[in-house]
């Protein structure tokens, strides 16, 4: 084979590799869609749409924090605990008569907190993201029961419940409050340093100590900004519930890490967007809907999302290969 026609054919499968990348997803999601909207009358509805939109919300949020940590090459398994004890400690102030202000900052400086300690048992104790994570996942979730007795806490004052249950020019606060993390964790990935440095710490982290990138500070950054995306997370949800339970949150790692995995973003790190998780977090919370709408037993929800994440990854590898 000629230079020139080995040239054309890898520029050919180069090409087809990208578009796969960039739009293959974007095509599932529309197929989904189209599907559903053929079985169900009332998928189409605004109320629906709405409905879908206001659901994924909160695991999108969420997701934005995992997407900067899956980045690097790390893992947090513990955003569903963070998210409760921040919370309840929140959801406590309120109803012992803290300002609501006070106590907002209180339970998202708590994220932030839990957060930043992840990140220090990863980089100064040299413990992987797993395991150090699975850690902070017991340890919150048992501060978060012990915190309530088990009990949930009710009554949260009306200026609070706006963020979740109120609406701004017809849209659901919930809805506001995740495009805007989306933007500004879009704006930080592209058009900062912060971002270049999280691609390059998940690229080749020997890569990025030798030019001088401060690795440990940035690998505990991310764990900050995902234990306060799990907060504030957290917040919305209690919100719109009028209850913050200690058991809140279970299951929500696992929902985030298959939004960011479905959006395209790596396991292995340094490449991946949010807006790639947007249409994760999209395709995952359509799938619980279609099933409701469609009268499938929850229990089979665990399996399509299970089902969901094999197909991307063995997409990707193909992609990849």
């Amino acid at each position: 084979m000629s230079l020139s026609a080995l040239t054309a054919r890898v520029s050919r499968q180069f090409d087809r590799r990208t578009f796969l990348q960039r739009f293959g997803l974007l095509f599932s999601f529309s197929l989904l869609f189209l599907i559903l909207s053929l079985l169900s009358d009332r998928f189409l509805s605004a109320s629906n749409l709405i409905n879908v939109l206001r659901q994924a919300s909160i695991n999108g949020i969420v997701s934005v924090g995992m997407t900067f940590v899956i980045l690097t090459g790390g893992i947090d398994l513990s955003v569903g605990s963070i998210l409760a004890l921040s919370a309840v400690i929140g959801a406590n102030l309120m109803k012992q008569g803290t300002s609501v202000p006070l106590a907002v900052a209180a339970a998202l400086g708590m994220g932030a907190g839990l957060g930043m300690i992840n990140g220090l048992i990863i980089t100064r104790g040299r413990i992987p993201p797993f395991i150090a994570t699975l850690g902070m996942l017991t340890v919150a979730r048992g501060l978060a029961l012990m915190y309530t007795q088990g009990q949930p806490v009710t009554g949260l004052p009306q200026g609070f419940r706006f963020i979740g249950a109120g609406t701004a020019w017809t849209i659901p606060m919930p809805i506001v409050v995740a495009g805007l993390v989306y933007l500004a964790g879009s704006f930080m990935l592209s058009k900062t340093r912060f971002g270049e440095y999280t691609y390059l710490l998940g690229d080749n982290p020997t890569a990025a100590r030798l030019a001088g990138v401060p690795t440990g500070r940035m690998t505990t950054l991310v764990y900050v900004i995902s234990g306060l995306c799990s907060a504030l997370a957290g917040l919305i949800l209690i919100a719109r519930l009028d209850s913050a339970q200690p058991v809140i949150g279970q299951g929500y790692e696992f929902n985030a890490i298959a939004a960011v995995v479905v959006g395209g973003t790596s396991f292995s790190g340094g490449e991946g967007t949010l807006g790639g998780t947007l249409l994760g977090a999209l395709l995952i919370e359509t799938i619980n809907n279609g099933m409701n709408l469609l009268n499938v037993s929850s229990l089979w929800e665990q399996v399509a999302k299970g089902v969901v994440i094999a197909l991307a990854l063995l997409l990707y590898k193909a992609i990849n290969r």
